[in-house]
């Protein structure tokens, strides 16, 4: 059986997508370890994004936060825990997409127009069109600086599930934004010894205009549910259509001014006076030694520790799906790693299409959030029940 949709991928963006589809009356497929990448998040994390943004696809339907909340007597913590937001996702596709087949991927291919995904027993899925909402965990960022030193040494803030196992241990964290505070809040309540090192000279604490939050509707037009971005612009970064119209030059300052590194304001008070904060501070040499890692910084002052985590973020790039082959990615248009994507989120090859990170570039910050899976949710339906285009052969071998 032909497919109209192939979805590659099932956290929020591919189970958002997944139950818009079949409620537009497309047959869908889904390929993916639903919530695969949230399972593997630190303990005792906590979402940054508001609860009026945290909701997969529709926040007012029969799979929202508030009808998760209704279903199972569950009172939902603001912030939200990240165990709750897995109970959630496991919820919603249970509900919408039970038959997610969770194999993995090994190869993808095009074939005049039809995608076949090969999972790793050699049997295929079939599909008109194929939606890649594969996440963010191939792109971490990594400074070249960290580059080939062991991971026993160097680890990106992703690669680890257990604080605890750096309890007793030095540990320096680099970066200023929410991945770096929490991590070393998390580090440092898990018994590590912690201290937070940033090329910036500040950290940036979100939510400092509280009286902005107490002007009853002028406050509704001040900020927007997910709250992306500062107050009055969120309103249009809230707009994705409209962003995509916009010159690529006023989205990428659009983009660098809604998600510059900030920490949420209830992270503050478990950092500050508890974890030392070396602001400045920017690494230009690493070195392991017998006795640590050795981190000199550009103002000539050195460290040495056990371990350093790089919450440096993430780097979307194309070029690091191991399921996208070097012949399909000719065909995709890119800028800076980022696939150019139209209406539908469908890129220059036709029928192929990009949810989450992938598409901010196009659509803007919001879809580096969950917030984003609302739009996708309405945008899909919109523009797949039309046919693609048919295409010469591809064959796209990989492995993922």
């Amino acid at each position: 059986m032909v497919a109209d949709v192939a979805i590659l991928g099932a956290g929020p963006y591919g189970l958002a997508a997944a139950a818009s589809l079949r409620n537009a009356g497309m047959t869908v497929s889904v390929v993916g370890r639903p919530m695969s990448f949230w399972e593997r998040m630190p303990v005792g994390m906590l979402l940054r994004s508001p609860y009026a943004a945290t909701s997969i696809g529709d926040p007012r339907g029969p799979l929202s936060l508030d009808a998760f909340a209704s279903s199972t007597g569950t009172t939902i913590g603001r912030p939200m825990p990240l165990e709750q937001f897995v109970d959630y996702g496991r919820w919603f596709q249970a509900r919408a997409v039970p038959d997610v087949d969770p194999r993995q991927v090994v190869r993808v291919e095009r074939d005049d127009g039809v995608y076949r995904m090969v999972l790793e027993d050699a049997t295929e899925t079939v599909a008109r069109r194929l939606v890649v909402a594969a996440g963010i965990s191939f792109f971490p960022r990594i400074p070249p600086v960290f580059g080939g030193l062991p991971a026993e040494r160097v680890s990106h803030a992703s690669a680890h599930r257990d604080p605890s196992v750096f309890s007793g241990r030095r540990v320096l964290v680099i970066g200023a934004g929410q991945s770096a505070l929490e991590t070393a809040a998390l580090l440092a309540e898990s018994g590590a010894t912690v201290q937070i090192a940033a090329r910036s000279t500040t950290v940036n604490w979100l939510g400092r205009r509280p009286w902005l939050r107490k002007l009853g509707p002028v406050s509704t037009l001040v900020y927007a549910p997910a709250e992306v971005g500062p107050p009055v612009l969120c309103r249009l970064v809230e707009a994705p259509n409209l962003v995509r119209r916009i010159s690529a030059g006023r989205r990428d300052r659009l983009d660098r001014r809604s998600i510059r590194p900030a920490g949420a304001a209830w992270l503050k008070s478990r950092v500050v006076g508890s974890v030392p904060i070396l602001l400045g501070h920017e690494v230009v040499a690493v070195a392991d030694r017998p006795d640590g890692v050795a981190v000199r910084f550009s103002n000539g002052r050195e460290t040495v520790v056990d371990h350093v985590v790089l919450g440096t973020g993430y780097q979307v790039d194309l070029r690091r799906y191991p399921f996208l082959a070097p012949d399909l990615l000719t065909d995709v248009r890119t800028v800076d790693g980022y696939p150019v994507l139209g209406r539908g989120f469908q890129s220059s090859v036709p029928g192929l299409h990009f949810l989450g990170a992938p598409a901010a570039w196009t659509f803007g910050p919001p879809m580096r959030f969950v917030a984003g899976t609302s739009f996708a949710a309405t945008e899909l339906p919109r523009v797949l029940h039309r046919p693609a285009s048919p295409g010469r052969k591809r064959r796209v071998a990989a492995a993922v």
